[in-house]
């Protein structure tokens, strides 16, 4: 059963990219890294950390062979060496703690500057031009990005820092107390049955087979961890996203008495969460018994190992005790693997979560995601032409499963007022997101006007976390317009109580009504002045009173084309142009 569970959670995980592997991996986010801003501070830094690592392993190694003086002094009763010893002892300890708290600030330092590099990275490349939007359209991929962005990047920069300077600790460590440990039992030898025995490097093999049983049996007993790891980073980001849903639409679950559905919801998504918490807390708890049972042999192994030396009269006690220390520095650069199985497991589960949504990312430009039949082109006049099109559902069941059809050519010229509707079983939506250059499966022609001044109104606005005169320039900078001209286009679009509130921030989905947020968003374009409007469904949910305002406000944006996808009687009274879709 735990074999076949294994197996499904592997291939839940590497279905979404089955060829990328680990080494594409590291290649695609060390390609990342070289081509960053924080690549020179984050040179200069691994430069600081070697010259202090290759210092603190020296007085390491000096800190060893004071052992063999110190011992042998106490051993032989000697107080005034005693005393010599213990000065040597606290200008080597004092030494390695202002090395250790340098090496302690410039770990955070790497680590911060890492963050910085792989979060800015990341960021842009999400935030090209229509890459999310696309993104979203893939599949589990393109599920709560915001986890990739955040959490599992916070996770491979600072894990990427600690292993790695952990790594090359360990290695310098090795190097250099192997040769000491190598010299110390180059001439053990010690009796057994009557015959003497001796082994070229005794304490250097016995090392070596005693890590190497800890690492093997380690890899063994953990060797689930870096699934469970990634599985549960992916179920944290379905519980955090269930709850923002939740929070988001507070108003509408209350209205509704939805409350009982959404807690069973909720309590869904926290059973996955602990249902995956608890089988990474076996694995960890089977883990435990190889690291804390060695961990706690250790005490007595080198002892033990160098005993039948020591007892035959080979070695003295500071020898014996000298012997033992290079044994623990040994042991320690070779049980590294071992004390870090579990931050290896969760490395390993972020590398894969963050650099299969990077290269999700950059292949979208790769990607031809659209049969070449659906021409969008600029055209040569100030016209917008549909040329029988066809336009279809996503391949992946994105967007829903229905189609739309408009046969012959039709032309909109300037100024124009258009409604776009038809057969209630065509999806309008779609024709609204090819326009806007989104929707690419299908086939036909759309051919937009020249100047390229279209504003495409969603049915759902957006208002960014942002001042009131930042959110009424979205996206364009708040300083291309002076304050009067903020104001009057409150003021035209009948919002003149928020005229005083250009530098208030405030959640403005939240605190204004549905009407006022339409206006809001009527602001921006009687700012922008474009010669296209778009609207998707955008008066549906408006009163008829209001929808005439809205109308008015649009007709008051001089020369403006007016496109409305969708279906209202108050826009129909002012007798626009009709365009009729049908389903396909």
């Amino acid at each position: 059963m735990a074999n076949t569970e294994q197996n499904a959670d592997r291939s839940d995980i590497e279905n979404e990219y089955p060829d990328f592997g680990f080494g594409s991996q590291l290649k695609m986010m060390a390609g990342a890294f070289w081509t960053s801003q924080v690549r020179g501070r984050v040179l200069i830094l691994t430069v600081a950390l070697l010259t202090i690592i290759l210092t603190t392993v020296y007085a390491q190694y000096r800190l060893n062979y004071w052992n063999t003086p110190f011992y042998n002094a106490l051993e032989q009763r000697n107080l005034p060496e005693f005393f010599t010893q213990l000065k040597v002892f606290f200008v080597i300890a004092g030494s390695l703690l202002v090395l250790n708290v340098i090496q302690a600030w410039l770990n955070q330092m790497t680590a911060l500057y890492m963050r910085e590099g792989l979060t800015r990275d990341l960021v842009d490349q999400w935030m090209k031009p229509r890459r999310a939007l696309r993104l979203s359209r893939l599949g589990k991929i393109g599920v709560n990005p915001d986890q990739r962005l955040h959490e599992d990047a916070r996770n491979l920069a600072e894990l990427t820092t600690s292993l790695a300077i952990g790594l090359v600790n360990a290695t310098i460590l090795l190097v250099s107390f192997i040769g000491v440990l190598w010299v110390l039992s180059a001439d053990f030898s010690f009796v057994f049955d009557g015959k003497p025995i001796h082994i070229p490097g005794y304490m250097v093999w016995a090392a070596l087979i005693y890590a190497g049983s800890a690492s093997m049996l380690s890899n063994y007993v953990g060797r689930k961890l870096p699934i469970l790891n990634s599985r549960k980073l992916s179920q944290e980001a379905e519980l955090r996203f269930t709850l923002m849903r939740t929070n988001e639409n507070m108003m509408a679950i209350t209205l509704t008495k939805g409350e009982g559905n959404e807690q069973r919801r909720i309590n869904g998504a926290i059973d996955n969460v602990l249902a995956i918490i608890r089988r990474l807390a076996l694995a960890y708890t089977n883990l435990t018994w190889v690291s804390a049972g060695f961990g706690w042999l250790t005490t007595i192994a080198p002892i033990l190992i160098a005993a039948p030396v020591y007892f035959s009269g080979n070695l003295s006690f500071g020898g014996l005790m000298m012997a033992v220390g290079a044994f623990n520095q040994v042991n320690t650069a070779l049980r590294w693997y071992i004390d870090n199985f579990r931050p290896i497991a969760d490395w390993k589960a972020a590398l894969f979560r963050v650099s299969v949504f990077r290269r999700a990312l950059i292949d979208l430009d790769q990607a031809e995601d659209a049969p070449s039949g659906l021409n969008l082109t600029t055209g040569k006049s100030e016209q917008l032409v549909l040329k029988d099109l066809v336009l279809t559902a996503n391949p992946s069941g994105n967007g829903g499963d229905r189609g739309l059809r408009l046969d012959g050519e039709y032309v909109i010229g300037p100024g124009e007022r258009v409604m776009i509707n038809g057969d209630p079983r065509a999806n309008r939506r779609l024709l609204f997101q090819a326009l806007a250059g989104l929707w690419p499966w299908g086939q036909g022609e759309i051919r937009l006007p020249k100047s390229g001044r279209l504003l495409l109104i969603p049915q759902k606005g957006y208002f960014p976390d942002a001042p009131l005169r930042e959110v009424l320039t979205y996206p364009l900078p708040a300083d291309a317009y002076r304050d009067e001209e903020l104001q009057k286009a409150l003021m035209d679009v009948g919002l003149p109580r928020l005229v005083d509130h250009l530098d208030s921030r405030d959640r403005w989905e939240r605190i204004l009504e549905e009407e006022e947020q339409m206006r809001l968003r009527l602001a921006n374009a009687v700012l922008v002045k474009p010669g296209w409007i778009i609207l998707d469904d955008a008066l549906e949910a408006l009163d008829p009173e209001t929808q005439k305002d809205i109308i008015g406000i649009l007709n008051a944006i001089g020369g403006a084309t007016v496109i409305y996808v969708g279906r209202s009687e108050t826009f129909l009274s002012i007798e626009p142009k009709s365009i009729h879709l049908q389903p396909y």
